[in-house]
């Protein structure tokens, strides 16, 4: 592969013109189709083969007037205090708010307090329920300040109104601080190579390639549905691996270029050595990403695929473009420095011994004592992860301030916990001989279930054949007793040969929370197990990929920790502007988190242990193979790991929960990831394996393709082409 990619740097070098004309084509097609062709931004998902999805399909068939998909709004009224909504004044207001409501474009109805009998025990609070005729996701944000408008003459005249529901949820748009982590990328970038130009080049390159996948991403909006978050987390993710992978090819650029070779050559070293491990460590986090349609939720393979193809477009990127950006650079990469940075060659090993060194000196002689420290603190680290609890966001998760949260505290004042996560009961009487008799007995079951407080007479469509009853939990909408009211209603007898399914938000969750439960293994099977394979092509040996594994679960424990501690426990929630806001763990962060970390853990694995790799089969003993190896790739890999961390950290003021939640994981993942797990277990580790480290049975290697990772070949093949009048290359301390 190695030789592949040298040539295909030289090409690149030698067409720089043409590849950037392809780039920037590319780039303008994004762009011009993300503006004509896009369209809106879904904020709903379905669960194939669950029970709440197959009781949403059915109502869909035989009772569309129900408008279960329908978006639902709530405008919960409370009177003053010693007042309640029953006397005049405050009947008036509340009927003219509703009135004022029901004139929206896509308003379907509007079922007041009064008629609806929603009236909380001390008469103080009560609610109406709108219906709108769209989803929640075509739900405008002028229809949502309408809502705004009409509540506002009730609450001049003293009434406190609230709303909430999906048809209220904020419209979520890219924010401006995620520009934050390019910010520090290019802060990092000019201490490590001291260069603007070296600096630039890198973002630059980055930039196109991110734009290239969200123009494509937003333009396939106009032809199929995507969620809203599916584009942020194509960004998050691309604008990291861009960098790194550019910043990887530059640092071995410059390498090159400091021991004497001309631009074109040293372009084809660094694309065929570094570019080597961009390829393996890309299709790493390909195979974890694209790996998630085992889990067959269709939200969450199209995330992965989003992020995925703007992986492939950052490898392509980093092999093709920046290698013509560097043909128009040439050696102006080694100047423009500037004043007081350092820079200089990052992979230099001259001079007095540099951080790197010594830090892997420090590791490789006291291996079983750094190894225990980090693991043992790691697992401390992890415990909080035991309490984990997942579940989707709602209203009780906004900010404090806000009225979505008002109005859910309201409702869980005036009508109890379990009234924001009603349970809909879909009953199929086709096959009844009294569907009446059915129905009616199927809610005199569930009345006298535990934790039931309310059920609802049963409502029928126009044929007769089915028939809604809402059940409101006693408990809270993510309390295990709630959880268990679900099971209990599942496994009920039927009554009169009906057939009961039980769907809403709330078995949503449960729903949810047990299908990725369920697919976490076989996801985890498939994409470790190519991933081993992939690392034994890389590495030539069996024990170096399972070191790879065992690394990544102790990452994957911490990180689960930390989000939990965060986001669950409410630790750091101020300082993250999330306090107030704490509350279960969105369901399908976990297998996405899973997917996304693993994938970069091998980035750093491949990046770090190939050099080591390097210096072992140019023939170095196994300690100084990896502490040579280590040396050239510690700047390095440090620098890529905090442009990571200031890119992913900056989501986390993102709007969207999901968002927020993965951004914050992915920073913590990476950080620990890379300065824990492979900058120091790793080197403690292959110095205890020794020479063991790079066994590979016989049978086995001549199995194995040979690709070469490392460049040996390049050696054999191209002598280096160093011209007379170059200068001794200058030393750089670090």
């Amino acid at each position: 592969m190695a030789t592949y990619l040298y040539r295909l740097g030289r090409f690149a070098f030698r067409r720089r013109r043409l590849m950037v004309f392809i780039w920037l084509g590319l780039l303008v097609a994004g762009i011009t189709g993300a503006a004509t062709l896009s369209g809106p931004a879904s904020n709903g998902f379905s669960i194939p083969g669950t029970e709440s999805q197959r009781a949403l399909d059915l109502l869909d068939e035989r009772f569309p007037q129900a408008g279960a998909d329908g978006a639902t709004a709530r405008i919960v009224f409370q009177a003053p205090e010693g007042g309640k909504l029953a006397d005049p004044a405050n009947t008036a207001l509340v009927k003219s708010t509703i009135e004022r409501i029901s004139t929206g474009p896509q308003v379907a109805r509007v079922v007041d307090p009064f008629t609806a009998k929603a009236i909380s025990a001390d008469g103080r609070i009560g609610y109406a329920q709108v219906s709108y005729k769209v989803t929640a996701q075509e739900v405008t944000p002028e229809d949502q300040e309408a809502v705004a408008e009409a509540v506002k003459p009730a609450r001049e005249a003293g009434l406190t109104v609230e709303y909430g529901g999906d048809a209220m949820q904020v419209q979520q748009e890219q924010s401006a601080t995620e520009v934050i982590g390019v910010g520090v990328a290019a802060v990092v970038l000019l201490i490590t190579f001291g260069s603007l130009i070296a600096a630039g080049l890198p973002l630059l390159s980055a930039l196109i390639g991110v734009g290239i996948g969200a123009g494509v991403i937003t333009a396939a909006t106009g032809f199929i549905d995507i969620g809203s978050g599916t584009p942020i987390l194509a960004v998050m993710i691309g604008l990291a691996v861009s960098i790194d992978y550019a910043l990887f090819i530059m640092s071995r650029y410059r390498h090159e270029l400091g021991t004497g070779l001309e631009p074109e050559e040293a372009v084809g070293r660094a694309v065929g050595t570094a570019g080597s491990a961009v390829v393996f460590a890309g299709l790493t986090v390909v195979i974890a990403l694209g790996g998630l349609f085992v889990v067959d939720i269709p939200f969450l393979t199209q995330m992965g695929l989003a992020a995925a193809f703007t992986v492939v477009i950052a490898v392509a990127i980093a092999l093709t473009l920046l290698p013509a950006l560097l043909g128009m650079a040439g050696r102006r990469v080694l100047g423009g420095k500037i004043p007081g940075l350092r820079g200089g060659d990052p992979e230099a090993v001259n001079g007095k011994p540099s951080a790197g060194r010594r830090w892997a000196g420090f590791v490789t002689r006291r291996p079983v004592a750094v190894l225990l420290v980090a693991v043992v603190g790691l697992g401390a680290l992890a415990i909080p992860a035991t309490d984990l609890k997942l579940g989707l966001p709602d209203d009780s998760t906004s900010a404090p301030d806000s009225s979505q949260r008002k109005a859910y505290e309201l409702l869980s004042e005036g009508f109890g916990p379990g009234f924001n996560g009603p349970l809909m009961l879909v009953v199929d009487t086709a096959g009844s001989a009294d569907p009446k008799a059915a129905a009616a007995g199927t809610a005199d079951v569930v009345r006298k279930l535990p934790d039931v407080a309310v059920v609802t007479p049963p409502a029928f469509n126009p044929q007769g054949d089915t028939a809604i009853l809402t059940v409101v939990p006693s408990s809270g909408p993510s309390t295990d007793e709630t959880k268990a009211l679900v099971e209990a209603i599942r496994d009920a007898p039927q009554v009169g040969g009906a057939k009961v399914s039980v769907t809403g938000s709330t078995a949503f969750n449960i729903d949810i929370s047990d299908k990725l439960s369920g697919a976490l293994l076989p996801y985890l099977s498939l994409i470790v197990g190519l991933a081993f394979i992939l690392l034994m092509l890389v590495f030539r040996s069996i024990l170096v990929p399972l070191k790879a594994t065992l690394g990544f679960l102790l990452t994957v424990g911490a990180t689960f920790g930390a989000v939990v501690a965060v986001f669950q426990w409410g630790w750091l929630a101020g300082p993250l502007g999330i306090e107030g806001q704490t509350g279960p763990i969105i369901s399908m962060l976990p297998v996405f988190l899973v997917g996304i970390v693993f994938g970069l853990a091998m980035d750093y694995q491949v990046f770090l242990v190939t050099r080591m790799r390097e210096e072992h089969v140019h023939g170095a003993a196994p300690t100084k193979a990896v502490v040579d190896g280590f040396s050239h790739s510690a700047r390095v890999v440090t620098a890529a790991a905090v442009i990571m961390v200031a890119v992913f950290s900056g989501f986390i003021l993102s709007s969207e929960t999901l968002v927020r939640e993965i951004g914050f994981g992915l920073a913590i993942a990476v950080a620990i990831d890379a300065f824990v797990v492979r900058m120091t277990i790793v080197p403690a580790v292959m110095a205890l394996l020794g020479r063991s480290a790079w066994w590979l049975p016989r049978w086995l290697d001549r199995l194995l393709p040979d690709v070469d990772v490392e460049g040996e070949k390049l050696r054999r093949t191209f002598e280096p082409v160093v011209p007379a009048d170059v200068p001794e290359p200058e030393l750089v301390s670090r």
